[in-house]
């Protein structure tokens, strides 16, 4: 039996997408191994957000191929949409297979029997991408305890830094009977939480179904006990989603809701659709409404014309609002976008000092979440495995929790007492009976 090692680069979309290619090379006979080991083909599921995503994937090929010489490669995803013209160039590719093809890759690779190194790479790609809502051709094999359920793909937003729209084209949505049918699907499998994904999902428009509309359906499947939005626009977040997570007993009490920049000057220069002022309301606006969300960001540095104090302004808003940990970039000059036109780049040098400040905040920004929750008694989903005698898991806001246990939790929702902190998660130990959801009020 042929070996299929996957290895995703990139956001959770990107991650689902690998999961529905995962079942189908399974199906199609494929022995599924873990990327590093050898393997008889290796399909990449490329990130063009930054250029050392980019980096990233030459770097997975030339790795694969020491230990994997005759491996045949297979290269999609954002990159391979993108960068198609430098991916021919790069030694030992063998299909570049663009975003519009991508749910059927499988389809395009010779029999596993057949399966042998290209003098040159096939290619399969598109500069547009089709603009109707879909259906996915496979459903997901995930390999964790929350299933990534796609709802949505593309981005009309266009960015000024940003390739998305570029490499996934224009917004999208998945016809809602195929996600409610994959959702129960998984749901059947054992899956006891979904996390919504796409690139824009707060855009999810099907028939005249919004996604609230959507989350209601999908509250009414038996058994799911959680459901979990990811990366959310702040323009799309509306009071009936924030009245829906304030009441709902599955929608989880976390969002995670791109700020960029905390200067009007560089959110304007970026094409950000919001000001400062707006997004602070909006955060208040829920914070008010579900006191214990959980609250994440990005937030980029670096971008062209961030003086130090517009950096300073980011800095004093990261500070003030409630966040639980932010994601920290370094803005990466994207050729084809307005941004890499702009003048006044800021040097390397001065954005990596101002992401190793913000990264920082974040340490203790998660830090300081995780001790609101000394002496409360949460509800934990763990996860499968066991770290150093520790068996992990995280609770609906998003609080990773780690509890000393020899018994295996995976996939199980369990009362855990939190007891003390890192600045990486929470320490915890399980409580003999179920108790109701204690919350401390944020201070």
């Amino acid at each position: 039996m042929k070996r299929a090692s996957l290895h995703t680069l990139g956001c959770r979309l990107n991650q689902a997408e690998t999961a529905v290619l995962t079942a189908r090379l399974r199906r199609d006979g494929y022995r599924i191994v873990e990327f590093g080991e050898l393997t008889d083909l290796l399909v990449v599921n490329t990130c063009s957000v930054t250029e050392e995503a980019e980096r990233t994937c030459r770097y997975v090929i030339r790795k694969t191929l020491k230990h994997s010489p005759d491996a045949f490669v297979a290269v999609t995803g954002c990159y391979a949409q993108t960068g198609v013209q430098e991916l021919r160039t790069i030694p030992g590719i063998d299909l570049i297979v663009g975003n519009q093809f991508k749910g059927d890759l499988p389809s395009f690779l010779p029999a596993p029997h057949s399966l042998k190194k290209q003098p040159d790479p096939e290619v399969l790609h598109t500069r547009t991408i089709d603009r109707e809502d879909f259906i996915l051709p496979e459903y997901g094999d995930p390999d964790s305890t929350r299933a990534l359920l796609k709802i949505q793909d593309g981005c009309n937003v266009m960015c000024s830094f940003c390739l998305i729209p570029f490499a996934r084209g224009r917004e999208r949505s998945r016809l809602q009977d195929d996600v409610i049918q994959e959702a129960e699907i998984l749901v059947a499998g054992g899956y006891r939480e979904l996390v919504l994904t796409g690139v824009n999902i707060g855009q999810y428009r099907q028939d005249a179904l919004d996604l609230v509309g959507l989350i209601a359906r999908l509250e009414r499947i038996e058994g799911l006990e959680r459901i979990r939005i990811s990366s959310i626009e702040p323009t799309t977040i509306t009071n009936t989603l924030i009245d829906r997570m304030a009441s709902s007993s599955k929608l989880c009490p976390y969002l995670h809701i791109p700020l960029q920049s905390g200067d009007d000057s560089i959110l304007s220069s970026m094409n950000r659709p919001y000001s400062v002022k707006e997004f602070t309301l909006l955060i208040q606006r829920a914070m008010a409404a579900i006191p214990h969300l959980g609250l994440g960001t990005d937030i980029m540095v670096g971008f062209p014309g961030e003086t130090e104090e517009a950096f300073e302004h980011t800095l004093d808003i990261a500070r003030a609002l409630p966040f639980s940990y932010f994601h920290v970039f370094t803005y990466s000059q994207r050729p084809g976008t307005a941004g890499a036109k702009l003048p006044n780049q800021v040097p390397a040098a001065v954005a990596r000092s101002r992401a190793k400040t913000l990264t920082e905040l974040s340490r203790l920004k998660r830090l300081a979440f995780a001790e609101r929750y000394i002496g409360s008694i949460l509800s934990v989903l763990f996860e499968s495995g066991h770290l150093d005698g520790f068996s992990s898991g995280t609770t609906a806001n998003f609080l990773r929790v780690n509890v000393p246990s020899s018994l295996d939790l995976t996939n199980q929702l369990k009362d855990v007492q939190i007891t003390g902190t890192s600045d990486r998660w929470a320490l915890g130990k399980l409580t003999p009976e179920r108790h109701p959801l204690r919350i401390v009020p944020m201070l």
